[in-house]
């Protein structure tokens, strides 16, 4: 996917989770922010920035934050991303094939998946993750507790028992890492469940990304430590 009206700018401070500040020809400007996680490694004061300058004169904040420099890398911020490179991915034949149905958020009992697939005669579920965190070439997900995801995890397995296939697709939003793993330290119960759908059958599975400031790709498949 590629982004349109994009521009530098360099961070400055984030207030609260939702806007930054940055600078742009040496005035100061709010910037909405595309990712509620904390990101307390990427958003340091200094680091370049590639935002999104949106037309509509109704918005509050005309900026949006989409990726940061973290040394020679770019990583992508936008929460949103992940399931639109996903779908992309997907329809270009990711999973072995381009002869496919495809449906987002698709509700399935009292749950709604991010995608809903049918192949071959299988039906299959997936839920995509972003993840931004990455400690000494190890990507980490959640970088927050997230009571949501351990929910999907345990849906998933549910929708195994019901003789669908099901998927967990980790989308890590830049280049240069070796590995995923879960971040036990910020949010053990989310490790436990994901040791257990896969398990039980959920594939897991992640990959890297193609970042660059106006872009992002899914790229390469990398391995999942559980």
């Amino acid at each position: 996917m590629r982004y349109e009206n994009m521009e530098p700018a360099i961070f400055l401070e984030r207030p609260n989770r939702f806007v930054a500040y940055v600078e742009q020809a040496g005035r100061r400007e709010i910037c909405h922010v595309k990712n509620t996680g904390r990101c307390r490694e990427l958003l340091v004061p200094g680091a370049e920035l590639s935002v999104q300058r949106s037309d509509n004169p109704a918005r509050k904040t005309a900026l949006d934050l989409i990726s940061v420099k973290k040394g020679e890398q770019w990583v992508n911020m936008d929460s949103q991303a992940p399931n639109r490179v996903t779908a992309e991915w997907l329809k270009a034949g990711g999973l072995g094939t381009k002869e496919l149905l495809l449906r987002p958020e698709y509700k399935y009992g009292k749950s709604r998946f991010d995608f809903y697939l049918e192949a071959d005669g299988r039906r299959a579920f997936m839920e995509v993750k972003g993840v931004t965190l990455e400690e000494d070439g190890i990507a980490r997900f959640p970088d927050a507790p997230t009571e949501r995801g351990v929910k999907h995890i345990r849906e998933l397995i549910s929708c195994l028992e019901d003789g669908c296939d099901a998927y967990i697709f980790f989308v890590i939003q830049m280049k240069g890492v070796r590995a995923l793993e879960p971040n036990d330290r910020t949010h053990p119960a989310f490790g436990e469940a994901l040791r257990e759908a896969a398990r039980r059958g959920v594939q897991v599975l992640a990959y890297d990304c193609v970042v660059r400031p106006d872009e992002l790709r899914v790229d390469q498949r990398i391995e999942v430590g559980l």
